[in-house]
């Protein structure tokens, strides 16, 4: 964990907070991030979950070549370096400057050197319609308070048709504690229950920030951003992936799973918007 690491649990945190915090918590991360999971994302991979699904095994994304493509969270650029390989014209951006300067250092050295840029995915720097397809691997997407904003900011810069293809942590995790044993495996905590997990610093300031949506809320949030889901796809456990990844492991991705992967695109004619997804918020207690 980074210096400063106090406490962690699950209370509701003010929105303002999320983006400041994730942004300190990865910038002191990156280094042991990268050189705890780098040689398992790889230096011009698209690594879809800690299950090691690659892209190039399952083609969610499809033939890309030509394409312009944005990258929403791409850490160190793994997947906008594989995406430059595969053909398109590429762009990444991620809240946390120690990432994309991390990520450099990786395009300086391949040669593969895809533009990264510092940004907030709920506010992305470009004009609309600016690209064909946008994707993400856990990136922003459990991070931001207003999951529909983000959503609605990426259909802004897709052209009519583009497609928003992403992954994070499947929803039926939160009920089981985040452990890689045997543990893991015993329902306690209400599927229901959003209350967002937080880390706090040794001041009590919140330093970390993560928002569990079910599976109803990610539709939700979709349709709200006007955008049709084409596909869930939610990756086995491959045999020969034997490694544990904080809570993931053979053992409990044989049996529940990790991640879900959303195929969204954004139709050729506006769709009726209907009302707001409104987060809900509950009582329930989640031991830490």
């Amino acid at each position: 964990m980074p210096p400063g690491y106090e406490q962690a649990g699950y209370e509701n945190i003010p929105a303002e907070s999320a983006a400041p915090a994730n942004r300190a918590w990865w910038d002191a991360e990156a280094a042991d991030y990268l050189a705890e999971h780098g040689s398992f994302l790889g230096d011009a991979e698209l690594v879809w979950g800690p299950e090691g699904v690659i892209e190039d095994d399952v083609s969610l994304l499809g033939d890309i070549r030509g394409l312009r493509v944005l990258e929403v969270g791409c850490g160190a650029g793994q997947g906008a370096r594989w995406a430059r390989a595969a053909g398109a014209e590429v762009v990444g951006i991620d809240l946390s400057g120690a990432m994309l300067r991390a990520g450099s250092a990786i395009s300086q050295r391949t040669g593969n050197n895809p533009p990264l840029v510092q940004a907030n995915a709920l506010q992305l720097p470009f004009a609309a319609e600016s690209f064909d397809l946008a994707f993400s691997a856990f990136g922003a997407v459990p991070f931001v308070a207003d999951l529909a904003h983000l959503h609605q900011e990426v259909a802004r810069v897709l052209r009519p048709g583009g497609r928003w293809v992403f992954a994070t942590s499947h929803p039926v995790r939160w009920a089981f504690p985040d452990v890689p044993t045997e543990a893991g495996l015993q329902a306690t905590m209400s599927y229901f229950d959003r209350t967002p997990y937080a880390e706090r610093d040794a001041a009590g300031a919140v330093s970390y920030v993560e928002y569990h949506r079910t599976l109803g809320d990610h539709v939700a949030a979709l349709r709200w951003a006007d955008l049709s889901i084409e596909q869930v796809t939610e990756p086995e456990w491959p045999e020969a992936n034997k490694q544990t990844w904080g809570g993931w492991s053979p053992l409990r991705g044989h049996i529940i799973p990790g991640t879900i992967i959303f195929s969204a695109a954004k139709p050729v004619a506006p769709e009726a918007r209907t009302a707001k997804p409104v987060a809900i918020e509950t009582s329930t207690a989640k031991p830490v």
